[in-house]
């Protein structure tokens, strides 16, 4: 359901320009998106973020890789190399940059915390006696379903953190979204 990817003069890709749905699309937030990029990341978004890299390395790695450059930095934006692929945060504050982001790029549900919000790594299913060493007892007796990041080694699974996230998600994009 993706559909192409168009160039929209000089300022980046705008709504109704991209349609990237469920891990399809590729992201890299600069140095001041870091809270943004963590959220983006719980709703399935595929967001690379460093804290301390210069901008001409971010942009490199993002051509590099075909992400979608995302900035506040109007000297980021204008750079010739970032082109149609940088995408503009309007806003200051984070519910305002997360309604910004779903609505240019619609995101499935089903995605929801889907990558390790460490790592930005797409999660594996585990059996539940492989983490039996690796989560508090409680949680082990009281959950079937568990989650790993391959890289990291993070066990995830559906705690109250997770209701807790949902229902901020939902307070700032406006009803029931996840």
């Amino acid at each position: 359901m993706n559909k192409e990817l168009r160039k929209n003069d000089n300022v980046g890709w705008k709504r109704g320009d991209v349609r990237l749905v469920c891990c399809g699309g590729r992201f890299f937030a600069d140095a001041m998106l870091g809270k943004l990029a963590r959220w983006m990341r719980v709703m399935g978004y595929d967001v690379l973020y460093e804290r301390y890299i210069e901008d001409r390395d971010l942009v490199e790695r993002a051509l590099k890789d075909g992400r979608v450059i995302l900035t506040r930095d109007t000297l980021l934006m204008k750079r010739r190399k970032v082109g149609g692929m940088g995408f503009f945060i309007e806003a200051d504050t984070l519910p305002h940059q997360l309604r910004q982001v779903v609505h240019s790029f619609p995101i499935d549900r089903k995605c929801l915390l889907t990558r390790c919000l460490i790592c930005n790594i797409p999660l594996e299913s585990v059996t539940k006696v492989l983490v039996y060493e690796e989560v508090p007892r409680y949680v082990y007796n009281t959950q079937e379903e568990f989650t790993r990041c391959p890289a990291c080694r993070r066990v995830y699974w559906r705690g109250t953190h997770r209701e807790g996230m949902v229902k901020t998600l939902n307070s700032i994009l406006g009803g029931t979204v996840y």
